[in-house]
């Protein structure tokens, strides 16, 4: 760039200057006003507990992992075919506590996992 490129640019930008500059009091103005808002909104807030208020243990100690055997909940049936299945007629839960809690082993030769190689079930 030569300096009759730079003069062009300088007169032409006296109202882009101007504009610039409202536009930059602007946006510093409403970061000003956004951490006052912020401000004010933390000091409303509660404080942070206290030790005391800390949840604690329950007296018997932490509680541990339960494991056991679950079977899935069968969708209750509706009594007329017509008549449509509600949320509140479904269970809570998609399954149950299973009879037989012994967990089911592997047989070796009884399945293969896909691309392994395995006969598969025979």
């Amino acid at each position: 760039m030569n300096t009759a490129t730079y003069e062009v640019i300088a007169a032409s930008s006296a109202v882009n200057a101007v504009a610039a500059f409202v536009g930059g009091l602007v946006i510093a103005g409403a970061l000003v006003w956004a951490v006052r808002l912020g401000i004010s909104v933390r000091r409303e807030e509660l404080d942070p507990p206290t030790p005391e208020e800390q949840p604690k243990l329950p007296a018997e100690g932490a509680i541990h992992e339960i494991r056991e055997m679950r079977e899935p909940d069968e969708v209750p049936h509706a009594v007329d075919e017509s008549e449509r299945l509600m949320p509140y007629n479904l269970h809570a839960a998609g399954s149950k506590h299973a009879d037989d809690q012994h967990r089911k082993r592997w047989v070796p030769g009884s399945s293969g996992s896909f691309g392994s190689g395995g006969p598969g079930r025979t």
